[in-house]
């Protein structure tokens, strides 16, 4: 498995449209990526303009085919992207505890 933990930082004024636009991307996801087990969204309470993803990916191969999808390159680099002032990435592995990698939901 594989998890990635993005954070973007939007220019002022523009959290509104990256969060109506991250809702399309999650139900783009959910409908299109079987090698998506999670992907959530959360905006800060403090800076409305602040945002963290949490995805999580049956392997490397569904996370490289995440960025490839046509969703992707429309939602998050046509939409989203311009509108950053900051964006970190990156992909993790699951802490095994008990013999599992933690549950799905």
């Amino acid at each position: 498995m594989r998890a990635l933990l993005a954070r973007y930082r939007g220019s002022p004024g523009s959290g509104d449209e990256i969060e109506r636009t991250l809702q399309r991307m999650a139900e783009a996801v959910r409908d299109d990526e079987p090698g998506c087990l999670l992907y959530r969204a959360a905006r800060s309470t403090e800076d409305p303009d602040m945002f963290l993803l949490y995805e999580e990916y049956v392997d490397q191969d569904a996370l490289e085919a995440h960025r490839g999808t046509p969703h992707f390159t429309t939602l998050i680099e046509g939409i989203i992207v311009p509108l950053l002032e900051a964006r970190e990435r990156e992909v993790l592995v699951p802490v095994v505890i008990d013999g599992n990698a933690g549950s799905r939901g």
